[in-house]
């Protein structure tokens, strides 16, 4: 069951959903707004044998930057500047937003889910799918996370339980 905004406001209310930082105005509909942070990685190796265990920032370089540029055809790592908490009965989706996808600009390729527990930032999947160079910058609302409640409860402990950049 997907939440709408007055069940979001409550569940912020009661301390069980927490986004750090908190914009009222960042609440839609069904979703929250999330925003870019300033740091990006992007892939330095020309070829990737992927296995279990792979580590990526072995494969990628951050970065910080005031604006970057994805030219068409790029893939980029970014990552919200939200830190979200979720309860042990609360998941997420990770989706992009509609304007920027009209334009080519794929915001969460894979991967979407949020497991629930977590307590921390989003790493954003991020590709340029259209013809045009795209601007990217830090602040910009870029993509939603949906709310859904979970049957049972379940709390994420893997690899990128305290995930940063």
């Amino acid at each position: 069951m997907i939440l709408t905004k007055n069940k979001i406001l409550e569940e912020i209310k009661k301390g069980r959903v927490k986004l750090i930082p908190f914009n009222r105005k960042n609440i839609g509909p069904a979703s929250i707004d999330m925003t870019l942070d300033n740091k990006f990685r992007g892939l330095t190796s020309d070829k990737i044998i992927l296995e279990e265990g792979i580590d990526y920032k072995k494969h990628t370089k951050l970065v910080t930057a005031s604006e970057l540029v994805l030219k068409p055809g790029a893939f980029v790592l970014g990552i919200t500047k939200e830190k979200i908490k979720l309860p042990d009965d609360i998941a997420g989706v990770l989706t992009g937003r509609t304007r920027f996808a009209r334009l080519g600009l794929g915001i969460h390729v894979t991967a979407s889910l949020v497991q629930p527990g977590v307590n921390n930032k989003q790493v954003l999947e991020i590709k340029n799918l259209g013809d045009s160079q795209i601007i990217l910058k830090p602040g910009l609302k870029i993509c939603q996370l949906i709310l859904e409640r979970t049957e049972g409860k379940a709390k994420y402990r893997g690899k990128f339980q305290e995930q940063s950049l």
